[in-house]
């Protein structure tokens, strides 16, 4: 059995998990926000409660936080759970729980559940992408994540959006305070904002993505053209992934992946921006939901 943790900023989420997926176990506590210690406690209760759940013991326990996550240290960094920089997350964990403990980057953790027994199960190459308040991805190779030396493999959200028009440059604030990157045109928050710039709305007046969304399937014809921006955005964003990764497939996470729309109509975007006259990658919705998260930290 092997036990998965998904170090959130509100809340922290636990799965066990036997050898083949099969959900054994689950839970969730507050996080103790900017508790350090606090959260090593809660990790080891909630570690404990999903054991006895299971009604046996952990071999070994994986931990998805947010921020890259240095490999030679195991000390966290650019993360939001500012109380979590600079310390041995990792070391501190295998101390507590008494057994291996590995930990990386949320988004690596989606990916790799989407890449073992998900919409990418049996892909060599997964790139997952979140479309979520921030923007952030992941990268699996034959089941297992490609961090990097530099423990930032997948970051397309802090690349400048590609191709930009004239109207789209400098481009908005990203949320590390450069402007227009990836993340500051495609998160869902990013979404809303250009509707509202767009359309003439007072800032945080708008309606939030899910409802441009419906109010462009019903025919406003403001929405629609806001989804025909974001799509054209995404599209070439994803052609530099294709550029770069050649994956077989690109899974879409977050908030913003359940806009079904965007899995006709965006392949249609990247294609053009593809070196070559193939282009076969596929674009898909995570199998997992919420839980990927988790059960990807559970797959480390």
């Amino acid at each position: 059995m092997r036990i998965g943790f998904d170090y959130g900023g509100t809340k922290i989420a636990g799965i066990a998990l036997d050898g083949d997926g099969t959900t054994l176990a689950t839970g969730r506590v507050p996080t103790p926000r900017h508790d350090y210690d606090g959260g090593i406690r809660a990790i080891r209760g909630l570690m404990e409660a999903l054991e006895a759940d299971a009604g046996r013991k952990a071999d070994r326990v994986g931990i998805g936080v947010p921020g890259s996550v240095d490999r030679d240290t195991g000390h966290v960094s650019m993360g939001n759970s500012v109380w979590l920089h600079g310390r041995d997350l990792r070391g501190d964990l295998n101390a507590a729980l008494e057994r291996p403990v590995a930990v990386a980057n949320d988004a690596n953790c989606f990916a790799l559940s989407e890449a073992v027994d998900g919409a990418g199960a049996g892909c060599q190459v997964v790139f997952g992408a979140i479309l979520g308040t921030g923007v952030g991805g992941g990268i699996a190779v034959h089941g297992r994540v490609i961090e990097g030396i530099n423990a930032i493999g997948g970051e397309w959200g802090h690349i400048p959006l590609p191709d930009p028009t004239d109207d789209e440059r400098p481009g908005p604030l990203c949320s590390c305070g450069r402007p227009g990157h990836t993340e500051a045109w495609l998160s869902g928050p990013s979404l809303k904002s250009d509707h509202e710039r767009v359309c003439g709305l007072q800032h945080g007046t708008g309606p939030e993505a899910p409802q441009i969304a419906e109010l462009a399937a019903a025919g406003d014809p403001d929405a629609e053209a806001t989804m025909k921006r974001y799509e054209d955005r995404l599209g070439r964003s994803l052609a530099v992934i294709v550029n770069t990764l050649d994956p077989d497939v690109i899974v879409l996470g977050g908030g913003v992946s359940n806009i079904d729309r965007l899995y006709d109509t965006v392949p249609e975007r990247i294609r053009p921006h593809v070196f070559g006259d193939r282009f076969r990658t596929r674009l898909v919705k995570n199998m997992h939901g919420d839980a990927s998260g988790v059960r990807g930290a559970a797959w480390l």
